[in-house]
């Protein structure tokens, strides 16, 4: 054997009668853990209430989209549904999961 495989056998096993901390280890994880949770379970929960805060609020006459992109103006809620009126006459009866956003703010006449 050469002597690179020799230092590099011996630096990864512990000698004899020692044993490693787990600490490092465990510290690494925590902190991928934190870094996960700062950055990405923090901020979709925080636009999960602000959704769902939203869906609570509709009222008639509220200006909405839906998931699939179809405009339209609230004219009933209900528990779990809406009807929005698209154009016209033409009305539909959507799951107010399905509507995401509200643009009466920026919606000009």
């Amino acid at each position: 054997m050469n002597t690179l495989t020799i230092y590099a056998l011996q630096a990864a096993a512990p000698a004899a009668g020692q044993q490693q901390s787990a600490l490092p280890t465990i510290l690494m994880f925590a902190a991928i853990i934190l870094v996960m949770w700062l950055f990405m379970i923090r901020p979709q929960r925080k636009q999960q209430k602000e959704l769902q805060n939203f869906r609570n609020s509709l009222k008639k006459g509220d200006k909405v989209v839906t998931v699939g992109g179809i405009y339209g103006e609230i004219l009933e809620v209900n528990e779990k549904t809406a009807l929005i009126r698209v154009d016209g006459d033409v009305k539909l009866r959507v799951d107010k999961q399905g509507l995401v956003k509200d643009y009466s703010e920026t919606a000009q006449s």
